[in-house]
Order: structure tokens, then C-alpha cells, then sequence
């Protein structure tokens, strides 16, 4: 329901490459990166204590099973998958700490719909099959997690 019944690719890369991991580092641990996400997503499930909070809780999940794909991958091109993008450490300055219902779900649904084309952009410039795959698979359960924010914001209107 959070996430795809595909099967999740096997995380490999067909040879070290510094630069794409340096591109991976970015969706990893980044403004608008899966750290971001879960920490967010984790965040606004504490705050609503109901459906919705645990509909964002489970999401959470999925996300950081996503960080932890771009973790492993990361370090077989040849870095740490240290909390950093481009030299500079993840915050939590990153979660939007906002609390309205109607705000939330928009500040989702834009996360989401960012993250989406940020992988479709790495899947263009990396040449890497296996990550490909990877990213691939991971923008199939962006693209759920939309579609619920989405749905769960014409419900709450």
C-alpha cells in the first residue's frame, strides 16, 4: 500500500565511480533527499496522532529503505555514505516543522513531485545499469507516495 509489490533490484554497480556516487550523495542526504524525508515524514506522524500520522509513519519506512539502497550503492562507487551532500552535513534546519494539515500534505506532495524529477534527471546522466534499476524502482514508490498525498489532500480541503 506504502510502497510497490516489484521486487527491489539487487544493490550493485558495474565498477567504482567517485562522481556518480558524489550524484547519489544527493537524494541521500540533501535539502530534498530520503534523510529529509523520513526525518519529516516521521516528524508530522508525531504530531498527528491518527490515520494520517500513521500513514506517514509507514511511508517513513519506505523511505528510509530507499536511504538505505543509496547508502550501500554509495559506498560500492567508492565513498562513505557519510550525512552530507557536497561537503555540506545534513540538518534538521532540512524538516519543514510546519503543523497545518492543509500545509503538510501540500509541502508532501511537493517533496515528492521534487524528488521524482531529481531521479529522472540522475537516471539521464548516470550510465550505470544497475543503478538505474535502482533509482527506477525507488521512483515507482515516489510516484504512490504522490498519488496518497494527493488523495489525502482533496479529502481534507
Amino acid at each position: 500500500m506504502y510502497k510497490s509489490n516489484l521486487p527491489y533490484p539487487d544493490i550493485k554497480v558495474e565498477k567504482e565511480n567517485i562522481e556518480y556516487a558524489k550524484l547519489l550523495m544527493y537524494p541521500y542526504a540533501s535539502m530534498v533527499s530520503e534523510d529529509t524525508a523520513t526525518h519529516l515524514y516521521m516528524y508530522q506522524s508525531f504530531i498527528l496522532d491518527n490515520n494520517i500520522g500513521r500513514i506517514l509513519e509507514n511511508i517513513a519506512i519506505v523511505e528510509m529503505h530507499h536511504l538505505e539502497m543509496l547508502a550501500k550503492t554509495i559506498n560500492l562507487l567508492g565513498l562513505k555514505p557519510e550525512y552530507k551532500s557536497n561537503d555540506i552535513p545534513w540538518t534538521s534546519n532540512y524538516v519543514n516543522y510546519n503543523t497545518n494539515l492543509k500545509d503538510i500534505l501540500k509541502i508532501n506532495i511537493e517533496a515528492e513531485t521534487l524528488a521524482i524529477k531529481n531521479y529522472q534527471n540522475l537516471i539521464k546522466v548516470i550510465n550505470d545499469k544497475y543503478i538505474k534499476k535502482m533509482l527506477e524502482r525507488i521512483i515507482v514508490d515516489e510516484e504512490i507516495h504522490l498519488k496518497i498525498f494527493n488523495d489525502l489532500y482533496k479529502e481534507n480541503r
